[in-house]
């Protein structure tokens, strides 16, 4: 595992991510799976959040179309996609293990996922009696220091072991994969018709396997990837924009000419 590294249209905040610019509550490290998990795995993230006594950070996510596996130190979760909007309030001082498993992960390790959409079930329900030992292993590792880059290998590790059974992804699943990158990396797929003819599937069938492995619609996935790009078209223009300073009054004799000094917002 190393740290994530390719290139992606925004580093610091990803595109689902609807951070404030202004929000220092937490750090986020991201990390690659390890080779061999590239088709069950998307990538791993690991948030460290101090929030003052009394106070929130709402973290607000246009979640991607797969599904997740969470440990923190206070609960160990399987979530399926958030149809809407997702909202976490951080508080107080915490840390989470994040896995982003790939399309096809989530009917590997749970079945049919339109029953997880919208909701989420302790680990233990999906991953059976060994989700225990990962959960204490994880904890274990992140309780000293909740930075340290080498508890975060630790952890993935610890993690990629108990998902490394649910291999081989099967065609099905590879089929799923690669419907929902066309999708995301494609920002002219604008209809259904246009994924069924590069898949050669009819719009029954992706609407059957869409289902069946994602707990989504085909339509779904092209209005999410849209609503993302908007979020993320607003979000770049609330980091460039320059605000133009209030100007002193003028008298009656001066020129209506002037110029506006201006200053960069901060970046997040």
């Amino acid at each position: 595992m190393k740290p994530d590294s390719s290139p992606a249209r925004r580093d610091l905040v990803e595109r689902a991510h609807l951070k404030d610019p202004r929000d220092a509550s937490h750090v986020m490290h991201r990390y690659a799976p390890s080779q061999d998990l590239t088709k069950l795995l998307r990538r791993f993230w690991v948030p460290v959040w101090s929030v003052p006594p009394g106070q929130e950070a709402p973290q607000k996510v246009l979640q991607y179309p797969v599904c997740l596996v969470v440990v923190s130190g206070d609960y160990a979760r399987f979530y399926g996609v958030v149809s809407g909007l997702s909202t976490t309030r951080l508080v107080g001082q915490g840390w989470a293990v994040g896995v982003m498993l790939a399309p096809a992960a989530g009917y590997l390790l749970a079945g049919p996922v339109d029953a997880f959409t919208d909701r989420h079930v302790h680990l233990p329900e999906v991953l059976g009696f060994g989700a225990e030992g990962l959960v204490e292993r994880v904890r274990t590792v992140m309780a000293d220091d909740p930075h340290d880059v080498t508890a975060h290998r630790t952890a993935m590790a610890a993690v990629e072991g108990a998902l490394r059974r649910f291999l081989p992804v099967d065609p099905e699943g590879e089929l799923v994969n690669a419907v929902v990158a066309y999708i995301e990396d494609d920002s002219d797929v604008l209809r259904v018709a246009q994924v069924c003819d590069r898949f050669s599937v009819s719009e029954r069938a992706l609407q059957r396997l869409v289902r069946r492995r994602l707990g989504l619609t085909p339509k779904w996935l092209i209005q999410r990837r849209r609503l993302q790009e908007a979020a993320e078209r607003l979000r770049d223009d609330s980091t460039t924009r320059r605000p133009k300073r209030r100007s002193p009054p003028r008298s009656a004799t001066q020129t209506s000419r002037t110029s506006s000094a201006t200053s960069p917002e901060s970046p997040a």
